[in-house]
C-alpha cells in the first residue's frame, strides 16, 4: 500500500469502527469493578429516544460580542469596554427575551437563523458561565485564591479539558459523556456500536472508563478496511488474506483480544452503514470549508437510523476550531458564525423533518471567554463567556443566568474586563444529564463538585433551561 493508504488503513482499523470497548479497556480496565454498580443506578426501562449534540468551538469564541446589550447604559458600558471591537447597535439582530428585565440584547449579526429559532423558542443562551471548582463570591476570592480555582486557569488544553470532564480540579482522562455513557448504556439494545458518536475524532468528552467514541467521517460515515468491498483483485486479495488472519485460531490472549476487536469493528462498519443507507432529508444542509455542516448531516442521517440501530440514548461530538482570535477577532468571528448559524439551522430543520426535535438537545461549549478590551485587534483568553443550547426541549426565548455588567472594573472584572463566571459549566451538564437519564442520585459520581452549587436533592433544575 501507498503511504496515504496505509495511514488511512491505520486510521481506519484504529479508532474508525471500535464500538464500545478497545484492546486497552479489555484487558486492563482496573476500575472495571465499579461497572455494575454504575449499571445498576441506570433508569433501564426508558424506552424513549434522546440525544445529547455537543458543540465546540475550539480556541474561545469571543461571546460577548456573540450576545450583546442592545440600548441603555449596558450598551455604553459595554462600548467603552470594547473600544474598537464593539458592534454597532444598529447591525446587531433583535430577540425578545421573555426574561430580559427590560434590556434589550441583539446577537452578532452573523446569526439571522439562530435568531429566529431563538425568537420561535428553540434556542436559548446561558450568560456568563464558566468552569469552577466552588463559588466564587467576590473577585478578591480569586485574586487571594480564597476558593480553589480550575488548573490552568487560561490555558487552552487546561480549559476545553475542564468543559469536557466536568472536574476542573484534577485533570481527568474521563469526560463526562464517557461517565453517562458507562452509566446508562444497557439503555442500548445494540452494544456493537458505542452511545457515543463522535464526528471529530478522538475526544475527552466522550472517553469513560469502559466507553469510547464511535467515530465517523463525515461524507462517508463509518470507514471499514480500506477496500474490503472493492470488487478489483488486489483489494479482494487483500481481504483474503486479513480474513486469514482474523480467522486464524491465536493462542496469544493478546493477539485473541486484537482480532475479537477488528472483527467487531467490521462487524459494527457493515452493520452502521446498511443502517444510514439512503438517509436523506428534504432540507438541504450546506457545505463549508470546515465541514461543519456535514458533520452535522452526518449526526442527522445516524439520528435518523435510531431505530434500525437499536438506540434509545446517544451522544454526538462535533468540534469546531479557529475561535482563538488573538487577532481579526471581528472578521474572523463573523465568518465562524455564518458557518455555526447556517449548520446549526439545518440540523434542528431536519430534526423537525423527523418529528423528533423534543428528543435532541444540541449544546455549546468552548474554552473560556475572552477579555472585554481589546489587545488592538483581537482580544486575549478570558473566563467566563456565553453559550447557547437549542432543540425541543428547550425553556425557549430566554437568557438564563445573570447578564453581567461590561463596565471594565466591574465587580467581576478581574482585570482588562476578564469575567469571574457567576453560574458553573458543572450545573449546565448537570441539566442536560438529568433530561437525558441519569437519576439526581448518581449526579456526583459523574459531577463531584456539584454539590458546591446545586442540592441534588432539591427536586428543582440546576439552572433550568430544559423541560423533564
Amino acid at each position: 500500500m501507498d503511504n496515504n493508504t496505509r495511514r488511512k488503513f491505520i486510521k481506519q482499523v484504529g479508532c474508525s469502527a471500535l464500538g464500545s470497548s478497545t484492546l486497552f479497556s479489555t484487558l486492563i480496565n482496573l476500575k472495571a469493578a465499579n461497572a455494575s454498580a454504575i449499571a445498576n443506578s441506570a433508569v433501564a426501562n426508558a424506552m424513549d429516544y434522546k440525544a445529547l449534540v455537543c458543540i465546540t468551538l475550539g480556541g474561545g469564541n469571543d461571546s460577548f460580542n456573540m450576545l450583546v446589550p442592545k440600548s441603555g447604559e449596558a450598551y455604553n458600558d459595554y462600548k467603552n469596554s470594547r473600544s474598537n471591537l464593539a458592534l454597532d447597535p444598529n447591525t446587531l439582530l433583535n430577540i425578545d427575551a421573555l426574561n430580559g428585565g427590560g434590556q434589550q440584547y441583539g446577537l452578532h449579526p452573523s446569526m439571522p437563523k439562530l435568531q429566529g429559532l431563538f425568537n420561535q423558542g428553540k434556542l436559548s443562551f446561558i450568560s456568563n458561565i464558566g468552569s469552577l471548582v466552588e463559588p466564587a463570591l467576590d473577585k478578591q476570592d480569586v485574586w487571594n485564591e480564597r476558593i480553589k480555582l480550575p488548573l490552568g486557569l487560561y490555558s487552552h488544553a487546561d480549559q476545553l479539558m475542564h468543559w469536557q470532564t466536568a472536574t476542573p480540579h484534577i485533570r481527568s482522562a474521563a469526560g463526562w459523556g464517557g461517565k453517562v455513557a458507562d452509566m446508562i448504556k444497557d439503555m442500548n439494545s445494540n452494544q456493537n456500536i458505542s452511545m457515543n458518536v463522535s464526528l471529530s475524532g478522538t475526544n475527552t468528552f466522550q472517553t469513560g472508563n469502559n466507553t469510547i467514541e464511535y467515530t465517523l467521517d463525515p461524507l462517508e460515515g463509518s470507514i471499514g478496511i480500506n477496500g474490503d468491498n472493492n470488487e478489483w483483485l488486489f483489494n479482494q486479495l487483500r481481504k483474503k488474506a486479513i480474513d486469514n488472519l482474523l480467522d486464524h485460531n491465536y493462542q496469544d490472549v493478546f493477539k485473541k483480544t486484537y482480532v475479537k476487536t477488528i472483527k467487531n469493528a467490521r462487524e459494527a462498519d457493515v452493520e452502521f452503514s446498511t443502517a444510514i443507507e439512503g438517509n436523506e432529508f428534504n432540507n438541504v444542509f450546506g457545505t463549508d470549508e470546515p465541514q461543519f455542516s456535514e458533520r452535522l448531516h452526518m449526526v442527522a442521517r445516524t439520528i435518523k437510523a435510531r431505530n434500525t440501530l437499536n438506540m434509545s440514548r446517544q451522544t454526538f461530538f462535533v468540534e469546531l476550531g479557529g475561535w482563538d482570535h488573538h487577532d481579526e477577532v471581528l472578521d474572523s468571528q463573523s465568518d465562524l458564525l455564518t458557518i455555526v448559524d447556517d449548520g446549526l439551522s439545518a440540523f434542528q430543520r431536519s430534526l423537525e423533518e423527523l418529528g423528533i426535535a423534543d428528543q435532541v438537545t444540541t449544546f455549546v461549549i468552548s474554552d473560556f471567554g475572552r477579555t472585554l478590551t481589546s489587545n488592538g485587534n483581537g482580544t486575549d483568553h478570558g473566563w467566563g463567556g456565553n453559550v447557547f443550547v437549542m432543540g425541543g426541549a428547550v425553556n425557549g426565548k430566554r437568557i438564563f443566568g445573570d447578564y453581567p455588567s461590561l463596565r471594565l472594573d466591574s465587580d467581576l472584572d478581574l482585570g482588562s474586563g476578564r469575567l469571574m463566571p457567576t453560574l458553573s459549566a458543572d450545573q449546565y451538564f448537570a441539566e442536560l444529564s438529568l433530561w437525558f437519564g441519569v437519576p439526581p442520585s448518581d449526579l456526583k459520581t459523574i459531577f463531584p463538585n456539584i454539590g458546591n452549587f446545586y442540592d441534588v436533592n432539591s427536586g428543582t433544575a440546576p439552572i433550568g433551561f430544559l423541560n423533564y
